[in-house]
């Protein structure tokens, strides 16, 4: 597992959302920056924790210029039950083979309770407008994911 490091130029995508529509990284860009953050399975506590973390804080990174968009191998439909749930105010985009996980370098062997899978490592990438990785976040705490990348654009 090679892991995009900053300057990288980030992988193009387009993922269905959980409304089945295309979303485009892009896209995404013509407003501002990306949080592009990998999770493993919705609905899940430590996913949950994570999500509705950058859900209460959605009007600060709006601030910041930064729009969110979280991406796990969950399907649609799956994600979309997670959204109504959670009452979440970002897309969630579904990578069921991976790829983009894989682009990124955040599909990899995994150790949990003795056994060893494949599975996303919880990684955040933060695009800047041209397209590359300005800054990537793998030393948090679920409940802390928000606050950091908070910190990081404020300049804290």
């Amino acid at each position: 597992m090679k892991t995009l490091t900053a300057g990288d130029l980030a992988p193009q995508f387009e993922l269905k959302n959980q409304n089945e529509e295309v979303i485009k990284l892009e896209q995404l860009l013509e407003t501002g920056k990306v949080l592009v953050y990998f999770y493993p399975k919705a609905s899940t506590p430590g996913c949950t924790v994570q999500a509705c973390g950058l859900r209460d804080s959605i009007s600060e990174l709006n601030q910041l210029n930064t729009q969110v968009v979280g991406i796990s191998p969950d399907l649609p439909k799956k994600l979309a039950n997670f959204v109504e749930k959670q009452g979440l105010n970002f897309n969630l985009l579904s990578d069921p083979d991976h790829k983009v996980a894989d682009d990124f370098g955040v599909w990899g062997l995994k150790k949990f309770m003795g056994k060893e899978y494949d599975g996303i490592h919880r990684i955040s990438f933060l695009v800047d407008q041209d397209g590359k990785v300005e800054h990537v976040f793998n030393k948090f705490k679920t409940k802390d994911h928000h606050q950091v990348v908070l910190d990081y654009l404020s300049g804290k």
